[in-house]
């Protein structure tokens, strides 16, 4: 794939996906951090997706703005941690921790979205294993290893023999949207499925389950806006 930058548009970039399965041109904005897919037929030309792009530009930039722009992490970044904002800052640490409202990092700008990466996912894996457990004990059941990714397209899954995967992002939202996820994947231990029964195996490990579903529905596509990748 390619990437371009959108004609009179300098600061959006489309990323160009040839497929042979493609009959025409088309656009497709990313929900989760924005962006731009412009897919064209194998054989097109590339000038003529460039310039199909470009008579979508005001599309294209609203469709981005009501999504909220990239945020590449790093000092001064403000960051939705447990549902708090902190800003990342650079001190004389060993390793990050919070103070007040500022999480603070030890004094390289390189590698501040890194460490803040590696923080997250540590206070997430605590944080997931401890609700899941807690859960998995109200109905009586074992689940199986616990493993952490930066998943798009879920939140968590639970597999036949109870292995149970999260996002790590989860702990960018507040507490009880995290541990709305895993009563859900753990009710699954009980109900594989998304029936009534499932439903109400939810409601019984967290009665107002709904809520915090909502959040997630509404707000979670946020959680993938901040970039921790070296750029």
């Amino acid at each position: 794939m390619n990437h371009r930058d959108l004609p009179g548009h300098p600061g959006v970039t489309l990323v160009l996906r040839r497929t042979a399965r493609a009959r025409r041109f088309s656009l497709r904005v990313s929900g989760l951090d924005g962006q731009v897919t412009l897919s064209l037929p194998a054989r097109a030309r590339e000038g003529d997706a460039l310039a199909f792009a470009a008579e979508q530009a005001d599309w294209i930039v609203k469709a981005r703005a009501r999504i909220g722009s990239a945020v590449d992490v790093g000092f001064g970044t403000v960051l939705p941690v447990e549902g708090q904002p902190l800003t990342l800052e650079p001190a004389d640490v060993r390793s990050p921790r919070i103070e007040g409202g500022d999480l603070l990092l030890p004094r390289d700008p390189g590698k501040a979205a890194a460490r803040a990466a590696a923080w997250l996912k540590f206070r997430a894996r605590a944080r997931l294993v401890e609700a899941s457990a807690r859960y998995a004990a109200q109905l009586g059941r074992a689940h199986g290893p616990i493993t952490l990714r930066d998943t798009r397209s879920r939140w968590g899954s639970c597999a036949a023999d109870g292995a149970l995967m999260y996002s790590w992002r989860l702990i960018l939202a507040p507490p009880e949207v995290l541990d709305y996820v895993a009563a859900h994947e753990v009710a699954h231990l009980v109900e594989m499925n998304h029936s009534p029964a499932f439903w109400a195996v939810v409601a019984r490990l967290m009665p107002d389950y709904q809520r915090h579903r909502r959040w997630l529905k509404r707000e979670g596509a946020g959680l993938h806006r901040y970039r921790f990748d070296a750029r």
